[in-house]
């Protein structure tokens, strides 16, 4: 049973594949906080911007097997003869993505895309790792092909990861709305010119 809270099409607004159409799979559930703000204070994770909780979004729903969710999220990609391009996002996808799933992906031709906190090890198979550290956990993924890192986070600094195994090191700036976090990680980016700025550019555009 896979428990989705979403599913819809869009740009991938972050990153190194910012701007490439995707299909996205919400996964309902994630392991640094509950989802509700009654919890947040007391969370791992206490600036999670996402709702991920329960299965009332745009495609959202329970599916019993790996196929039914395949061809769910296959439908929302629009041309034929052209492999989708799927990234399964959180809360936390792997708590559910396991190997019948991205066997079934695989089956239909579908790229396979994750972005994960980094707490879980990564199945074989994942197409493009994308890992988003949180401070207080505890990360067992130390390679892929990008990390992004939100920044400022008081006991994560991008020190601590710079001789990680990516391809790609992203400083995203936590969200507030003077924009000094931003300044700051400009200003990070250039002093340390090894990480690249990560945008929210789905949001600066109005997307989902």
């Amino acid at each position: 049973m896979f428990t989705i809270k979403e599913i819809f099409y869009s740009l991938q607004g972050e990153g190194a594949q910012a701007g490439r159409p995707a299909v996205f799979c919400r996964f309902a559930g994630c392991n640094l906080w509950s989802g509700r703000e009654k919890d947040r204070s007391s969370a791992i994770c206490q600036f999670c911007d996402t709702d991920f909780v329960g299965t009332d979004g745009v495609g959202g729903g329970q599916f019993k097997t790996a196929k039914s969710l395949v061809k769910e999220i296959k439908s929302y990609w629009p041309q034929d003869g052209l492999n989708p391009y799927v990234i399964c996002t959180g809360g936390e996808p792997l708590l559910q993505l396991n190997n019948d799933l991205i066997a079934a992906f695989h089956a239909e031709g579908i790229e396979i895309a994750i972005e994960t906190n980094g707490t879980i090890p990564v199945p074989d198979g994942i197409d493009w790792v994308c890992v988003s550290p949180k401070a207080g956990s505890k990360v067992a993924v130390k390679k892929g092909n990008e990390i992004k890192l939100v920044y400022p986070q008081e006991g994560n600094h991008p020190k601590e990861f710079q001789n990680s195994n990516f391809d790609h090191f992203f400083l995203q700036p936590k969200y507030e709305r003077e924009r000094s976090n931003t300044r700051k990680t400009v200003q990070y980016c250039l002093d340390n010119p090894m990480w690249k700025l990560s945008l929210q550019t789905h949001k600066l555009l109005g997307l989902r």
